[in-house]
């Protein structure tokens, strides 16, 4: 079943209300935490949401997301909006990001994260309208065809969230796409070697498996990243027993590297450190597990073509 594309998408058309739905919304399909919507109220102090970013193996982000709804972004705008935020009763956020509906030079970009730096803001991201559209499509299509289509966005962001982990009218080509999602990591992208970083790989995998049969993801630490769809949710019997397959091969590479492990052919490197992440493979276990992984992303490929997850 092919995807329904749309394009392009003119952010022009639409009221800032419904480019913030639609900004709020795409956060929360992304996984994001706590996030608050504070432009519903007024009185934003620089920040139209707030959330934290969470990351896989790396710290979360308390994250201010700024909206601008207009045809450029410039520097008076962001650095206000930055000044505001950092001057607000929750403090100095660790990121900004500002999605605008325009354009945005390289030039101007520079100068942002300039000022970012000089208010103690670690880090910038600055998504032009372009930008926006590609990541909708990456990791939420169907709330783009939502959008586009004139399906009215909910106000309340309890009823967004509803909204946004609605998959009743989700296609098949969309649900994988989503659920794609979950193999575009390391440990499922690369090689193995004779020594090899193997930080919580196992933990990696049996995550992959939850993703899959329960439809919550989470990080290594356990903290959910967002909510996916999952086998049950597919319609095509045919597609649905692929995927089963598709679970049962991640379980047998987690088996392959708890069964080496248990055999001595995978073992710790022998430093001392407890927390050393390093590990010695022989290059059989190696090649076999990196089969394993070849025919799990094979197999998923098989029913979603345009998957392009590999061993690098």
């Amino acid at each position: 079943m092919a995807t329904v594309t749309v394009s392009p998408i003119h952010f022009e058309d639409y009221s800032g209300p419904q480019f913030e739905r639609l900004v709020f919304a795409y956060h929360v399909r992304a996984g994001w935490s706590d996030l608050i919507w504070h432009g519903q109220s007024g009185g934003d102090q620089g920040r139209d949401i707030s959330g934290i970013e969470l990351f896989d193996g790396q710290p979360p982000r308390k994250t201010v997301i700024q909206c601008a709804n207009r045809d450029t972004l410039t520097l008076a705008k962001a650095k206000g909006d930055m000044t505001k935020a950092v001057k607000a009763a929750a403090g100095t956020p660790d990121a900004f990001k500002f999605v605008s509906r325009g354009a945005v030079s390289d030039t101007g970009r520079i100068r942002i994260g300039q000022a970012a730096a000089s208010l103690g803001i670690a880090h910038v991201t600055i998504w032009s309208g372009v930008e926006f559209e590609e990541n909708l499509r990456l990791r939420a299509e169907f709330l783009l065809h939502r959008f586009v289509q004139g399906i009215e966005f909910p106000d309340a962001e309890t009823e967004i969230r509803k909204f946004v982990d609605d998959f009743t009218d989700l296609s098949d080509a969309d649900a994988l796409q989503l659920m794609a999602a979950v193999f575009d990591r390391p440990a499922f992208r690369t090689p193995f070697q004779q020594e090899s970083s193997l930080p919580d790989f196992k933990q990696a995998v049996e995550d992959t498996i939850g993703a899959l049969n329960t439809g919550v993801w989470r990080t290594r630490e356990g903290n959910e990243i967002r909510r996916i769809p999952s086998i049950h949710h597919l319609q095509d019997q045919r597609i649905q027993a692929v995927l089963a397959n598709v679970v049962r091969q991640v379980d047998e590479l987690r088996r392959i590297f708890v069964t080496r492990l248990k055999d001595g052919e995978i073992r710790h490197c022998g430093c001392g450190q407890a927390k050393c992440p390093t590990y010695m493979l022989t290059d059989r276990v190696a090649d076999e597990l990196d089969e394993a992984r070849r025919r799990i992303l094979t197999t998923f490929r098989s029913v979603h073509s345009s998957f392009n997850v590999s061993l690098l």
